[in-house]
């Protein structure tokens, strides 16, 4: 989709000069920018749950609620950061502001941990006062991580030439890079502070963090070129819809296109949702805003498509650990701590993205062309990804059989490497998935929509491991009724994961033909 150039500003409101704003080192800062964003996100989230239960004193399935609540609210939330950015302020300003509302949340929560009077005593629970401290903390947090989320990728974004594509789908896999990198780090070094120095100097250390990822970000104000935000979208998408039902029983005008042109997406759902064309009977309704809505909602059955492959990527942080804990974990004489096993996929997936930026170059060369071949197109990649989410799950299934088999059966522990296949097959999932979310959505959206429609790719996420506890709780609601859960107790060994997994496997399979249908005709 491509930008006429007036649509961008410098930081002084005048139109951008492409040879002094924008560029691959305008977009660099993006990156790095994530790197350590990332950090201060995963560093805290993964390891919520020991400071809830210990600090602040909350029972397990209590504190597990509220970690899966706020992740789930962080990456839902990105759809108002997205909303945000693309009505009222530039994405520059967007992540400025909820940077700053995330380190908030971050001063709150290190202020309740170095004071004894924030925190409850010993075998009690948190006060009113505490637990409201604590959940305005926890949740200026979340709200600050669901606004940067959608405008920083997309600020990245908009710094590259819209008419080369290759360009903006190697951002977003370079951006993926950064998310990867952060989990990394996240899963190494802030784990081992955690657990070794306490939290004070984690959420201080988190703080500097933040506060370094700001300055970075800001110090490249010169050089961006900001897209001017154009004013409420849900609002126009309201306006076309109501102005279709009203005029349903009329027949719509002609399509036409107004000053502005149209874009390549909308080229692509011109014949598609032809209902809205009659909200043209009003003449207060443009031609851009119908295609514009068209667009929009033509996006939503390919993000629909996606959810339940984070269901999969759920399982990494949740039964897949508990596997991990039942097996062998030792290297010679040092023992893989169960909290770094999330390590092997990250480092799987950091180890692709260089691969596949390779083999994308060496095909771009072959084609001599300046677009990217079909195959590395984002629906492609997203389905590829899709079908490996299945093939995941069927190894998962297999590796759960064997381990189970030779605990019960011979009292032994398999090698925790076993897991690494459902890992790479999900590493590589997800850089294909995650990486083609954020391009389609970003490439295909309206252009006064394009943080929104980002955004998606978050939500999907969140979606995802929300749908997991549904997954969970009907497979044992059913199996239970059948004669035994699958998932009951904390023993692996007297339920019936494999199963479980041979569930998600069939289920993620006809996803794929249903993302399939979608796909084709977009």
């Amino acid at each position: 989709m491509i930008m006429e150039n007036g649509d961008y500003e410098d930081w002084r409101g005048r139109k951008a000069d492409t040879s002094k704003h924008g560029g691959v080192i305008a977009a660099a800062f993006t990156c790095v920018v994530e790197v350590l964003e990332n950090v201060v996100f995963l560093s805290n989230a993964i390891n919520f749950v020991a400071y809830f239960m210990k600090s602040m004193h909350y029972p397990a399935a209590e504190a597990a609620n509220m970690v899966t609540n706020f992740m789930g609210t962080s990456f839902l939330l990105t759809i108002l950061g997205g909303f945000i950015s693309d009505s009222f302020l530039t994405r520059f300003k967007t992540f400025v502001f909820f940077c700053i509302l995330e380190l908030l949340g971050l001063i709150l929560l290190a202020v309740q941990a170095q004071y004894s009077k924030l925190q409850p005593n010993l075998n009690e629970r948190p006060s009113k006062s505490q637990a409201v401290f604590l959940y305005f903390g926890l949740y200026a947090m979340a709200t600050g991580v669901g606004g940067i989320k959608a405008a920083l990728p997309a600020h990245g974004a908009d710094q590259l030439d819209h008419g080369y594509q290759r360009h903006i789908s190697a951002f977003f896999n370079w951006y993926f890079f950064s998310l990867c990198t952060g989990g990394l780090i996240s899963s190494t070094v802030m784990v081992w502070i955690q657990d070794n120095e306490g939290w004070k100097l984690n959420f201080n250390i988190s703080i500097g963090t933040l506060s370094l990822a700001l300055c970075i970000f800001t110090a490249g104000f010169p050089i961006y070129r900001l897209k001017r935000p154009g004013g409420s979208p849900i609002t126009r998408i309201y306006k076309v819809f109501a102005s279709a039902i009203r005029n349903r029983k009329f027949s719509p005008p002609p399509p036409k296109t107004d000053s502005l042109g149209e874009s390549s997406s909308a080229r692509t759902t011109r014949g598609k949702l032809r209902f809205l064309n009659k909200a043209l009977m009003d003449e207060k309704i443009t031609a851009t805003e119908v295609e514009e809505t068209r667009t929009f909602l033509w996006l939503l059955p390919i993000f629909a498509s996606t959810i339940l492959m984070n269901c999969c990527l759920a399982q990494l942080q949740t039964f897949t650990v508990e596997q991990g804990n039942m097996m062998n974990r030792k290297v010679k004489n040092f023992m893989i701590p169960t909290q770094s096993l999330t390590v092997f996929p990250l480092i799987i997936m950091l180890a692709s993205i260089p691969l596949y930026e390779h083999f994308a170059r060496i095909i771009g060369a072959k084609q001599r062309t300046s677009g990217i071949s079909n195959w590395l197109r984002p629906l492609k990649r997203i389905g590829i990804g899709l079908a490996l989410a299945s093939a995941s799950m069927a190894a998962a299934a297999i590796v759960e059989v064997k381990r189970r088999k030779e605990a019960v059966n011979n009292g032994a522990e398999i090698s925790v490497f076993w897991l690494a296949w459902q890992y790479l097959l999900l590493g590589v999932a997800d850089m294909l998935t995650l990486g083609g979310m954020l391009e389609f959505f970003y490439s295909e959206a309206p252009d006064s929509m394009r943080s929104m429609s980002t955004a998606l790719s978050w939500c999907s996420t969140a979606m995802g491991y929300f749908i997991s506890s549904v997954l969970v709780t009907i497979a044992n609601s059913i199996s239970g009724a059948l004669g035994r859960e699958w998932l009951a107790g904390h023993d692996l060994n007297h339920g019936r994961l494999d199963l479980f997994y041979a569930l998600l496997c069939v289920l993620n399979f006809l996803n794929l033909l249903n993302y399939i249908f979608w796909a084709k005709r977009y």
